[in-house]
């Protein structure tokens, strides 16, 4: 007789396994109920990986461990949902075993005979004979193509949106240092007379935003995929062009105003939903210092900007980077990014011993 309860476990794990795919893979957006178990999984695993790396000396080797986090990921993600289709359909063959030939005698042949029909790999020592069985054996194989087929897929579409993302990143390094900083896009801009250059950074990074907002909400591993060349984080250029966008909107007279107004509300709006994404709490506050926001003025002053009043410039200036800087900084804390002026675990800068420095 069938053992119904194994065949009614192996199908909760099957369908559990089903929808995870679906929302995790199949589904381009941001569900709002996702169960994700996986995820969750490799979130656990990255804080594992997390306190391993930051307990490195040696800063290349420490970026080299974190960087293979992500594809290792990616395989593990694929690796879990194999196991538990397998263990499902184990649990299915092994509720029928009687119309399987020769009949497997433990659980573990079960799992033998589920394991070489999802690879396949199917060596002809187990034969399905009764009409269930032959139902199971053949959904399994199919279910095996499908998670072939997925994960080629995914790899494709990960790698893209990591390139895409990338591509502007380096770019942005003749424009803003390496590290990036907002100060010296807009110094280099008015030095070497490039305002064109400006409106048009501002302009590929709102497209930029949009774009990964789309890319990394839909497929939240590519948060973890590192860039790959020294001095640059893709989260230390998104906010160094924030931060360029909000000193035109605060502090400087310059026709990229409006330019850097769509940058800002876009990029808002990424930082918006990274914050329900990792559920970070906003701190109205700019993780910038006074006399530090002073110095930055003084250095556009310098490149050539005409300032406007100091007391609204700075009123403004912090209450347009408290929408983005607190839950910049706790990402960037999350994913151990080398930290950017502005950006990141400021009790790391080489500064932090300044009189009147306030950490966070």
């Amino acid at each position: 007789m069938p053992s119904w309860l194994e065949i009614m476990l192996g199908l909760v794990v099957i369908l559990a396994v089903f929808y995870d795919l679906f929302e995790s893979v199949i589904l381009p957006r941001p569900a709002v109920r996702k169960i994700a178990l996986v995820r969750r999984l490799l979130r656990a695993f990255w804080w594992m990986w997390r306190w391993i790396g930051n307990r490195m000396e040696s800063q290349s080797r420490r970026e080299s461990w974190l960087a293979v986090f992500a594809p290792l990921g990616v395989l593990s993600m694929f690796g879990v949902w194999a196991l538990a289709l397998i263990l499902g359909y184990g649990l299915l063959i092994d509720g029928v075993r009687t119309e399987v030939h020769p009949v497997p005698q433990t659980f573990g042949t079960s799992l033998y005979f589920s394991a070489t029909t999802l690879v396949p790999l199917s060596y002809g020592d187990f034969v399905p004979e009764g009409v269930p069985a032959r139902l199971i054996t053949i959904a399994e194989s199919a279910s095996g193509v499908v998670l072939a087929a997925l994960v080629i897929t995914l790899l494709f579409s990960l790698y893209e949106s990591f390139q895409r993302r990338e591509e502007l990143v380096v770019q942005l390094d003749a424009f803003a240092g390496a590290p990036p900083n907002g100060m010296q896009i807009l110094e280099t801009a008015a030095q070497r007379g490039m305002h064109e250059q400006l409106i048009r950074t501002f302009e590929e990074w709102r497209a930029w935003a949009a774009a990964v907002l789309e890319s990394h909400l839909a497929y939240p591993m590519l948060f973890w995929f590192r860039s790959s060349h020294d001095n640059e984080a893709w989260l230390n250029s998104f906010g160094a062009v924030m931060d360029a966008a909000v000193l035109v909107l605060s502090t400087v007279d310059d026709d990229s105003d409006g330019a850097a107004r769509l940058m800002f509300t876009v990029g808002n709006h990424l930082v918006e939903d990274l914050s329900w994404f990792f559920r970070y709490e906003k701190v109205a506050d700019p993780i910038v210092e006074k006399y530090e926001y002073d110095q930055a003025r003084e250095r556009l002053r310098a490149a050539g900007f005409h300032c406007r009043d100091m007391k609204a410039a700075w009123e403004k200036f912090a209450h347009l980077r408290s929408n983005y800087a607190s839950q910049l900084n706790q990402l960037a804390r999350n994913l151990s990014i080398v930290p950017a002026e502005w950006i990141g675990d400021r009790s790391y800068l080489p500064h932090r011993n300044r009189p009147g420095r306030r950490l966070r």
